[in-house]
């Protein structure tokens, strides 16, 4: 149970609530939404992503970000081309509005007039970053995640200069999630492995960063998510407001969970997991599917048993088609959000208007290729993601 002296008690589960009538939970999405890094097409970018969430540093003064930008590289044309991502680095004194300093870094593409934060030539892609500021030794100040399938460590003073620690890897397939949980005192690595219900969220923590326990399954895909993803799909393909998956099949697939961004809140922890809702099986060589990732909300009280919230309502739904607007098929949390000023919850998160290579869509102008996604801000208000409605009236 929750302490009442430490920490107020939302009504996202039912553990405080010996009986409750005439009443519903009713999920709120955050109500305001703003595009605040975009890809930087002075420099040849066609998209941006990350799966770190802004940070604080008190040295600086600023809000530093590390994210992925994604370039067009040879063989290049109208429906072939491939992307290069490169980590990348901007800074904010409000955390709305963000510069690109220049590094002078690295090389790309002829010039070191750019804000790339790695190597290009580095193998290992800088796929989390945490900044500790309780770390004692200035080295490690800097702790991050590398690779795009298992995680290996890193530890850095800036961000910038790394030392990969001999350690083994956290295996893991292409998506997870990462922080450190000042409640329990451990980093927690939210990684995705396979079960009978495909792409599901395990967790391994470690008190030390140098030591990660065996990671255990905590949260996956069910029965009623499979029913839920095809009346998604049927939902989206029957308004034009929307952007439908190129490719629609007959097939029953079943929904899985791509990832679990997790932000420990009042003596609990709320997930955000990714539902990804397959609509048609790209054939070889891609081998992928089309589909819609859209977020919902968990919560837990010991980080191993979750539950939904709100009987699966959707906190991030994909947006109508419009030219302001990036999450047409994808919405998938940075990271941790923000608690600001004691006043909202900060909740930076990706936006994707595609899913699948260019060629599936036949119809779509070249200039939204050149500009595939965003880095969005969405606010919510502070402990705002449930309420207790009744129609007329209700006990609690």
């Amino acid at each position: 149970m929750i302490n009442p002296t430490q920490h107020k008690q939302l009504f996202l589960d039912d553990a405080a609530i010996a009986q409750m009538t005439g009443v519903t939970r009713r999920l709120h999405q955050p109500a305001s939404h703003e595009a605040v890094i975009r890809p930087d097409q002075t420099q040849g970018q066609v998209a941006v992503q990350t799966r770190s969430a802004p940070q604080w540093n008190s040295e600086k003064g600023l809000w530093e970000w590390w994210y992925w930008g994604y370039y067009t590289v040879p063989p290049y044309g109208k429906y072939h081309a491939t992307q290069r991502s490169l980590s990348c680095y901007a800074t904010s004194s409000d955390g709305i509005h963000w510069e690109r300093p220049n590094l002078g870094l690295y090389e790309w593409r002829g010039s070191r007039q750019n804000n790339i934060a790695r190597d290009p030539a580095q193998e290992r892609t800088l796929y989390h970053i945490v900044r500790d500021e309780a770390e004692s030794d200035p080295q490690r100040r800097y702790k991050a995640l590398f690779d795009v399938h298992d995680r290996y460590l890193g530890v850095s003073p800036d961000g910038f200069t790394w030392t990969m620690l001999d350690v083994p890897p956290i295996p893991s397939q292409d998506e997870s999630h990462f922080l450190y949980d000042a409640s329990s005192g451990q980093f927690l690595a939210f990684v995705k492995q396979p079960t009978d219900w495909g792409r599901s969220v395990w967790l391994a923590t470690s008190r030390d960063f140098q030591h990660f326990g065996t990671a255990q399954l905590v949260f996956h895909s069910d029965a009623i998510d499979r029913a839920n993803r095809k009346a998604c799909i049927q939902q989206i393909l029957a308004d034009p407001a929307y952007l439908a998956p190129p490719l629609v099949d007959e097939t029953d697939h079943i929904a899985q969970v791509y990832q679990m961004a997790v932000l420990p809140y009042a003596g609990l922890y709320v997930g955000f997991p990714v539902l990804f809702n397959p609509a048609g099986a790209i054939p070889p060589p891609h081998m992928n599917y089309t589909a819609l990732n859209q977020v919902e909300l968990t919560v837990s009280r010991d980080r191993l048993h979750w539950e939904r919230v709100a009987d699966r309502a959707l906190f991030l739904p994909v947006d109508p088609r419009s030219d302001g607007s990036y999450g047409w098929a994808q919405k998938l949390l940075c990271g941790t959000p923000h608690i600001h000023q004691n006043r909202e919850i900060w909740i930076y998160y990706n936006a994707l208007r595609f899913r699948g290579m260019r060629e599936l869509y036949k119809d779509i102008p070249d200039a939204y290729f050149e500009d595939q996604s965003a880095l969005v801000l969405a606010k919510l208000r502070l402990d705002g993601f449930v309420s207790l409605d009744a129609e007329k009236e209700g006990t609690v």
